[in-house]
């Protein structure tokens, strides 16, 4: 009998161990991965001859609202966006429409990504609210797929529009009112559809903007079809989009320093024509870049003077302004290297000067590599720019001494460069990878050939006027891709497009693949041009 009470014990001391062991590895059960359910909406769900002013849906849980003035896309736009409420968590969602509603019209409210559950955040997808204000649903529809012109990644938040196509439309339009349907790429959508259209003539449209679905060349991208689209329609239109370039423009200028006068500017401002006056007196003066900003630089001769008289003239552009001058510092001059030890053997010497240069003594310049030797170079100067060019031949694994002597350089103020030395080295050609390019499927010529790197910068180019073949040498080792540009008008350059001209920009075409190019390497890359991105 002692013997069954001990064993008994023992076994209820036992069970009493693994309880409490167990008791400290219970979980919270499974993670909830379901999104919120709509119960019920008021007035229902696609309604006809809609007149409420309030909306109401009723959720099986509690749910939240996140970035809802991203996500919300009413289409047909609607002046006053409509008040959605609460803020916080709640098994209700009320929509208030502050705006007077068209008449026999089918309205969409798709709610995006916007409406979450309050706990582990499933976002109830796409939920669309439809109503018509007439006495049916229009139910027709249009794909879009969005891409960048130029750009392998599009960006995101792309507004893709639909005019219609009546009396009252003309290519005003799209910059004073908003369109008749829209919906939005948001965040990761590439192809979106526009749902609830109805039948006619309309022109597809696509906005990168500012959110008030009106295009301003000044800030937005845009992309168009050039012909307008009859609905109904199967077909998948695509959209490229562009920044457009705009037409020249100065804007009025500020005085920056004793001898130079910023002037800002729209559009490209090369080639501008800039005259200074003092009254009736004509100062020489020199146009540049302003360096990283939409500005040029006017230099004129100090002189004594409370206002001079700045001309700007570029095409169809012609304007004066009277700009203020007070007394202050003038600018020097200053020379600096842009290269130094590592220079790419694909690169040239260039030297930055802080004023702009006018004359050049070559004799009073030399290159010495390390065995003492001169080297031979020519000179080119970028005078827009403010760019000095030595070329010459670089050798790998070399170093190269820049002598210039006083006076081998001379400003538009007749200052002079102190004495100036600069050491440059070069790294073995078993550093660098080669490239070369077999071109498939050629539509015309010329190509021009951009290597960019997974940043998109422009890492090397080239432009082949009728040779498939095409190569890059002395490469940094990285990752790449490589993307080809039909030049159209031969400019050497990729053109934009414009909308009141009905002009796409030049056709561009992504090599999808990244491929490395590694150091001491030859690496060969078929490129497609058939195969459309």
């Amino acid at each position: 009998m002692l013997k069954n009470s001990l064993r008994f014990l023992l076994f209820f001391s036992l069970l009493l161990t693994v309880g409490c062991a167990k008791r400290g590895n219970i979980t919270g059960g499974d993670k909830d991965t379901i999104a919120p359910v709509l119960t019920a909406s008021f007035p229902k769900n696609l309604s006809t001859n809609f007149t409420a002013k309030e909306i109401v849906l009723n959720f099986d849980e509690y749910v939240k609202l996140k970035n809802i003035n991203k996500q919300l896309i009413v289409s047909p736009p609607l002046k006053y966006q409509p008040e959605i409420l609460p803020t916080n968590a709640s098994k209700k969602i009320t929509i208030k429409i502050k705006d007077t509603l068209q008449p026999n019209t089918t309205y969409s409210l798709n709610f995006g990504q916007s409406i979450e559950d309050n706990n582990e955040g499933n976002p109830y997808s796409q939920f669309k609210y439809v109503f018509s204000t007439g006495s049916h649903i229009d139910s027709l529809k249009l794909n879009v797929k969005v891409k960048d012109a130029l750009e392998k990644k599009t960006d995101n938040f792309v507004s893709v529009m639909l005019y219609e196509i009546n009396e009252k439309y003309n290519d005003s339009t799209i910059y004073k009112e908003t369109p008749r349907y829209i919906t939005n790429t948001l965040d990761s959508l590439q192809i979106v559809t526009i749902d609830n259209i109805k039948a006619g003539k309309y022109l597809l449209v696509a906005l990168k903007d500012n959110g008030n679905n009106k295009y301003n060349p000044k800030s937005d991208k845009i992309g168009f079809q050039k012909q307008y689209i009859t609905i109904p329609n199967d077909t998948i239109f695509e959209v490229e989009m562009f920044k457009e370039v705009l037409p020249f423009k100065a804007l009025k200028p500020s005085q920056a320093s004793g001898n130079r006068i910023l002037v800002g500017y729209e559009g490209k401002p090369k080639g501008a024509k800039v005259s200074v006056k003092n009254g009736e007196t004509e100062i020489p003066s020199i146009v540049t870049q302003f360096p990283k900003k939409d500005s040029i630089q006017v230099w004129f001769k100090p002189m004594k003077a409370d206002s001079l008289l700045v001309s700007v003239e570029k095409e169809n552009f012609k304007k004066e302004f009277w700009t203020k001058i007070k007394n202050q510092k003038n600018d020097s001059l200053k020379i600096s290297a842009v290269f130094k030890a590592g220079m790419p053997l694909r690169e040239r010497y260039v030297l930055d000067s802080s004023t702009p240069l006018v004359s050049f003594d070559k004799t009073k310049i030399s290159i010495i590599n390390k065995d003492s030797v001169a080297v031979n170079f020519t000179t080119e100067y970028d005078e827009f720019e403010q760019k000095l060019f030595l070329d010459f031949k670089l050798e790998p694994s070399e170093k190269y001494i820049i002598n210039a002597l006083p006076g081998a350089m001379t400003d538009f103020f007749d200052n002079v460069n102190d004495t100036l030395s600069y050491k440059l080295s070069t790294r073995n050609v078993t550093d660098y990878g080669n490239l070369r390019v077999t071109l498939k499927n050629v539509n015309r010529y010329p190509v021009i050939l951009q290597l960019t790197d997974k940043d998109g910068k422009i890492k090397a180019t080239a432009i082949t006027e009728n040779n498939p073949i095409v190569e890059f040498f002395a490469l940094e080792p990285s990752k790449f891709t490589l993307r080809a540009i039909y030049d159209d008008n031969k400019n050497s350059v990729w053109d934009t497009g414009n909308f009141l001209e009905k002009r796409q920009s030049e056709e561009v075409i992504y090599l999808q693949e990244e491929f490395p190019i590694n150091a001491n390497w030859d690496w060969e890359q078929d490129f497609d041009l058939g195969i459309k991105n």
